[in-house]
């Protein structure tokens, strides 16, 4: 994609509140909230166009099949990994100490981030330029993901270690933080007693599939 976020944008102030991480609300005076409302329509708007794309685009192909598609575009890393391509991670308003902490390279931040982002393009233009933003920056790899295993991480985590011999991974929640509406859980994938991988996400069950995401990476 050749346009950059800015120049997409009619109302740059929209772009700003999506761009407005709540860490940064505690040392800096703004008439914006957070990005958590636009992070919240985005993830909805962002499952209905892609749900109906793969409608469309696969008429042959089973509701398990087109599902399994779906999370494949539409999980934390893979949005996480559009959002870093439109360098979103230099452009999030963030405290001091949730940027020291990483929180520019951090996958759930720079998901979330990338669906406030959708969300207030929908505000801004509609559901025309919305669909054409998605289809440049989250189908461009479409043809890449058919290819792969479409069973999600922890199946494939699971297949892999108990094909070494080993017992089935288990999940234990290193930590959860945050308000009940912006939960983040962290938590780990053990095998054979050994911590392998950490992940983190909104859910345990997200959190969960990242951690085997992550693992699966290092095998491969």
């Amino acid at each position: 994609m050749t346009s950059t976020i800015e120049s997409l944008f009619k109302d740059k102030e929209l772009l700003k509140h999506a761009l407005t991480h709540r860490s940064w609300l505690n040392e800096n005076n703004s008439e914006n909230g957070p990005n958590e409302r636009l992070e919240f329509l985005g993830d909805a708007i962002l499952e209905h166009i892609v749900s109906e794309h793969l409608y469309n685009d696969f008429p042959n192909k089973e509701e398990g099949y087109l599902t399994a598609l779906r999370a494949s575009l539409v999980n934390t890393q893979n949005l996480a990994q559009v959002a870093s391509e439109l360098n979103l991670g230099d452009k999030i308003l963030l405290s001091k100490g949730e940027e020291d902490g990483g929180g520019r390279v951090n996958s759930s931040l720079l998901a979330d981030t990338l669906e406030a982002i959708i969300g207030a393009l929908y505000i801004d233009q509609g559901i025309d330029v919305v669909s054409k933003f998605i289809s440049d920056n989250i189908f461009k790899d479409i043809e890449e993901k058919i290819k792969m295993p479409l069973k999600d991480s922890k199946s494939r985590l699971q297949e892999i270690v108990q094909s070494e011999g080993s017992p089935t991974p288990k999940y234990i929640v290193a930590s959860e933080s945050g308000p009940d509406h912006d939960k983040k859980f962290i938590m780990e994938v053990h095998v054979n007693g050994k911590v392998i991988a950490t992940g983190t996400g909104k859910s345990k069950a997200e959190a969960a599939q990242d951690a085997a995401t992550k693992a699966l990476l290092a095998k491969l």
